[in-house]
């Protein structure tokens, strides 16, 4: 893997084509990793660093565009099915990507966070993230929210759980319970719901990932795999986004 610096100095083509309409929060769904490698006879690793790359170059789109959440599917619970040798080299992707980037981020002001079963996660994993988090901590520019050991439906599983035991315990009464006060209980109750999700490798499916969230969020496909997305992808998927109307269920 080749180091790309400076982080944030490339200064890309812009476009005329966005307007201010520009999505709040924007998740995506990096697919295509193993499927990249293998296509060049590489061992599906090889994708994995090669897609690190690009987070790097999605930061510098959506930061450049506006955008003020970046939520990126990096881990799922159910990716622990995977050979344990590739399980254990995405464990290490994030002090890899932290130790290359995280520089530049503190230098413009990207803020660092997850969602997902961190506890679950491998303790250099964790530490890793944790030290990112605290160095970002007081940034005021892009939320780069990482989804590590993320499952939906786990998530929805966890806060209906959380809410019995406040119904149970007496601090929460069932006749206040209602979609805020759910989302509440979510891992995204900081950062509220996607406007647009986009999808890599041309799989057409939401795979466990924010089920509650994403229910009226804009979808964006591309036949692309994640290490060849580029910032000129990204933009399209503003732009397709930008000419949509959102009626959230009325006229």
């Amino acid at each position: 893997m080749s180091i790309r610096w400076p982080f944030f100095k490339k200064k890309k083509k812009k476009t005329t084509e966005l307007t201010e309409d520009i999505p709040k929060h924007v998740a995506i769904i990096m697919d295509g990793n193993g499927r990249w490698a293998k296509r060049r006879g590489l061992p599906r690793i090889a994708g994995h660093k090669e897609g690190m790359d690009v987070v790097r170059d999605i930061v510098i789109a959506a930061t450049e565009s506006g955008v003020e959440i970046l939520t990126l599917y990096a881990f799922s619970t159910e990716n622990w099915r995977r050979p344990k040798a590739e399980v254990d080299f995405l464990m290490k992707l994030p002090k890899e990507f932290m130790h290359v980037y995280l520089p530049e981020m503190i230098e413009n002001h990207v803020k660092i966070d997850t969602i997902g079963e961190f506890k679950g996660l491998p303790d250099h994993t964790r530490d890793a993230i944790n030290h990112a988090k605290e160095k970002t901590k007081d940034n005021k520019g892009l939320i780069l929210n990482f989804a590590l050991n993320y499952g939906s439906r786990n998530e929805i599983v966890k806060a209906v759980k959380e809410i019995s035991n406040h119904v149970n315990t007496g601090t929460l009464k069932i006749e206040n319970i209602d979609e805020e006060l759910f989302s509440s209980y979510l891992y995204t109750k900081n950062i509220g719901e996607p406007d647009l999700l986009i999808r890599t490798s041309g799989e057409v499916r939401l795979s466990n990932f924010l089920l509650w969230q994403l229910a009226y969020t804009e979808l964006w496909f591309t036949n692309e795999l994640w290490p060849d997305f580029n910032e000129e992808l990204f933009e399209k998927a503003m732009i397709d986004y930008q000419a949509r109307k959102r009626r959230f269920g009325g006229i």
